[in-house]
């Protein structure tokens, strides 16, 4: 009976929601929901008259009729007063054509990550993306690649000048985005640039995004059509791979040297059409990512020679080129540019913290005001009270006074981990260091599993990246671990590179 169905139900969720202090007619409502759902109550079905119902159960009328009335309005019951309440047929397996009546699911697939994915849940894009997902599950450890020390982060400094904005904010600071950026940032950002980067620009060529993805992404829908290619280095930064694939770019990888990128070969297969002009040609000159590779004068020119030759685009990514040790950091490829190739790219990940998300784009004077109407139909951007925080923290000096610090800290913390590894190897494995950035690569035998001593060291409580998974040619795939020595503490380099020591040996 109805009534025995409830009442045994109504005293589960009593029980169940001891805690709170749900009201009696939810319950109820809860309790018939479920019973809909569950088929023991089925479409047609006519529930008790409300004054019936609440007589047999003990409770008000006004109890029950706010629990037919929420049902009724979610579409579980039809009817009302004086007609009678019956339960409604929302049964989908009715429904002509439906999805539903196919009870066939595709099997599950294990991605990188080891994370089990339905294949039928995803596009063909967002399969691709996910298989090829190169994000951890934890960012921050030794020897996690491209993370600072933020536990240096001058808080103090900040918080003050976040305070100040917050004061009085004006109304454009909490609204949305009108343009490519807080004007002072860029004013005060252009003209860094030009002073430590040697970057030829004007505050109107700068837009303020939320990072290096989101630069890369505006770029590609702005410049590329979809099936169009683009070359990038191999090895090179999953993220910017993931990226292009996304928005339908075909992603064409060229080896890597001491002098950077080679292209010399794809070169002379487009002047004898072998194969088509790449839209983009995305690189990080100042320090290729993983390897740490300086490009070189020459190859620099003969890259913007070709660019301007081809009409193609260069993205150049100058992701933590403000970290280098013992000389004065390299200027940029895109100050080297006559013909208004090469698109710069830069993020405050590196230099300040991840977790801040902006990034900004130097785009050619022609090209500014397009990238600015698209960066807002895309992104709707905003974060202006950030952007202000962030133009006084430039402008008053504690950005730059930033880096120099931070440099002496990475200087030593680098020092700290080459020791460790001659310490133990010798120089029985090369290691790729340009004394530049918040990484180094430690070469590994040819035809060992990088991938395996880094899961067996990330077991013993130390993160390292395997070097072959940064290479999208299998062929060339060369094992190896990145490590990343930003955050961690020199005291503590030894021990935890002893724990991959270890791990190199069971597997070698």
């Amino acid at each position: 009976m109805l009534t025995d169905f409830v009442l045994q139900r109504l005293d589960a969720a009593t029980e169940e929601g001891a805690e709170g202090v749900e009201p009696v007619y939810w319950r109820l409502y809860r309790v018939l929901q479920d019973a809909i759902f569950g088929g023991s109550l089925e479409a047609g079905t006519q529930l008790p008259p409300s004054r019936q119902l609440a007589r047999e159960l003990g409770i008000s009328r006004n109890t029950v009729i706010r629990a037919y009335e929420q049902l009724s309005a979610e579409g579980y019951v039809r009817g009302g007063v004086g007609s009678g309440t019956f339960v409604a047929d929302t049964n989908p397996d009715r429904l002509v054509g439906s999805p539903y009546n196919n009870k066939s699911r595709a099997s599950p697939r294990e991605n990188r990550a080891g994370m089990f994915l339905p294949r039928a849940t995803f596009s063909q894009r967002g399969m691709a993306l996910t298989d090829g997902a190169g994000a951890g599950t934890r960012q921050w450890g030794a020897f996690m690649p491209g993370v600072p020390d933020v536990r240096m982060f001058p808080l103090r400094i900040w918080s003050r000048l976040s305070n100040r904005a917050l004061r009085r904010p004006s109304p454009e600071l909490l609204s949305y985005a009108v343009g490519p950026g807080y004007a002072p940032l860029r004013t005060a950002l252009a003209s860094y640039l030009r002073t430590a980067r040697g970057v030829r620009c004007t505050p109107e060529q700068l837009i303020v995004t939320f990072g290096i993805h989101t630069c890369l992404q505006l770029i590609a829908y702005m410049l590329c059509d979809a099936g169009e290619r683009v070359w990038m280095e191999d090895p090179g930064y999953w993220g910017v791979r993931s990226v292009l694939r996304a928005a339908g770019v075909d992603v064409l990888p060229a080896p890597v040297d001491h002098e950077g990128l080679q292209f010399a070969r794809h070169v002379r297969q487009t002047q004898t059409g072998q194969q088509p002009v790449p839209r983009l040609i995305v690189v990080s000159p100042s320090h290729q990512y993983p390897l740490g590779a300086v490009m070189s004068l020459a190859r620099r020119r003969q890259l913007l020679e070709y660019a301007r030759s081809a009409r193609c685009w260069v993205v150049e990514d100058d992701y933590d080129s403000e970290f280098r040790y013992g000389s004065r950091p390299l200027p940029s490829l895109q100050g080297l540019d006559e013909a208004g190739r090469v698109l710069y790219m830069g993020t405050f990940s590196k230099v300040l913290f991840p977790g801040l998300r902006m990034g900004y784009l130097v785009v050619p004077e022609d090209l500014a005001e397009g990238f600015t109407l698209g960066l807002a139909e895309i992104y709707r951007g905003g974060q202006y009270l950030l952007q202000a925080v962030m133009a006084d923290f430039i402008a008053e000096g504690h950005f730059v006074s930033h880096i120099r610090r931070m440099r002496l800290v990475y200087a030593e913390r680098r020092q700290c981990l080459l020791d460790a590894i001659r310490s133990r190897f010798g120089d029985a494995f090369p290691i790729q260091d340009e004394a530049v950035g918040l990484h180094t690569a430690l070469r590994l035998p040819t035809g060992c599993d990088d991938g395996a001593i880094s899961a067996a060291a990330l077991a013993d409580g130390v993160i390292t990246r395997p070097l072959s998974g940064y290479y999208i040619n299998r062929r060339h795939r060369q094992p190896g671990l990145v490590l990343g020595y930003g955050h961690v503490d020199p005291k503590d380099i030894p021990a935890h590179f002893d724990t991959v020591a270890r791990a190199i040996a069971r597997h070698i």
